[in-house]
């Protein structure tokens, strides 16, 4: 596996099965902004496949690598030492079922909030009340900051998705500017969809606060400004992890990319 902490270069996987079988691998996609909501709101409404279920596994492919990544972790004592940054929409249910299945593994990890829990809704919700239901400790950010935080082996940064267009403000832009210097002290940084203040359809920062990631764990298809210089030094490495929705949405919304190992 590439080494996560220094990636030598802008590099795309895409969808994998478990090694035990031999199915083909599904075509990498790459579709704008517009039409990634397209592709969520379509599976939901053509295909009738609840958008708890998208959520559900977006949350499994994290799962998978962020246990890559503490493979690689610098700290000794990787099961309580996983930071979750959560923010106010979709992004933070994708990092509340993250932080329920690396529970389920034996993890211990810490859910880091930076909005009122009770402004929370939707399907992200749903997953606040089942890791509020396990116990998994969970803490405002502001008390998380002044609290002189330990350098954690793993930090997921599940703060805000694809539709920020808008330079981050407030206690959120702390906190990733404390991400990143932590980053700099040995975490490593897994990005959910994309580096929070990163315009995903540009690739181009919204503001002065950013994630510095080591991997970008995309879902379904790679956003159009992944492909933008700008945007490397925070993506770092880029996998796309797949999320249920029908080949027939991709193909029809989405253009495949062909990576050079494709080419004959």
């Amino acid at each position: 596996m590439p080494d996560p902490v220094n990636p030598s270069k802008f590099r795309v996987s895409g969808p994998t099965l478990p090694a035990a079988t031999n199915h083909p691998t599904q075509p990498i996609y790459e579709m704008s902004v517009a039409n990634c909501r397209k592709l969520d709101d379509l599976a939901t409404t053509q295909y009738a496949i609840p958008s708890i279920v998208l959520m559900e596994n977006a949350s499994i492919g994290l799962c998978h690598h962020a246990i890559e990544m503490l493979k690689h972790a610098r700290t000794p004592n990787v099961f309580n030492n996983i930071l979750i940054a959560t923010g106010p929409g979709n992004n933070a249910g994708d990092g509340f079922a993250l932080a329920r299945h690396l529970s389920n593994l034996g993890f211990a990890p810490v859910v880091v909030m930076t909005v009122d829990p009770k402004t929370i809704i939707g399907d992200a919700k749903i997953n606040l009340d089942i890791i509020t239901k396990m116990s998994i400790t969970m803490i405002d950010a502001q008390d998380y900051l002044a609290g002189e935080p330990t350098i954690p082996g793993l930090i997921v940064d599940a703060l805000f998705g694809t539709g920020l267009t808008r330079p981050i403000t407030g206690i959120a832009a702390t906190l990733i500017n404390h991400i990143n210097t932590s980053k700099d002290a040995g975490a490593l940084v897994l990005a959910v969809d994309v580096p929070s203040g990163l315009d995903a359809q540009t690739g181009e920062p919204t503001g002065e606060a950013v994630i510095i990631a080591d991997r970008t764990v995309t879902f379904a298809a790679l956003k159009d400004g992944y492909r933008s210089i700008e945007a490397q030094p925070n993506l770092g490495e880029v996998f796309v992890a797949p999320i249920g929705v029908p080949t027939e949405l991709l193909e029809s919304l989405g253009n495949r990319v062909h990576l050079p190992r494709d080419r004959t």
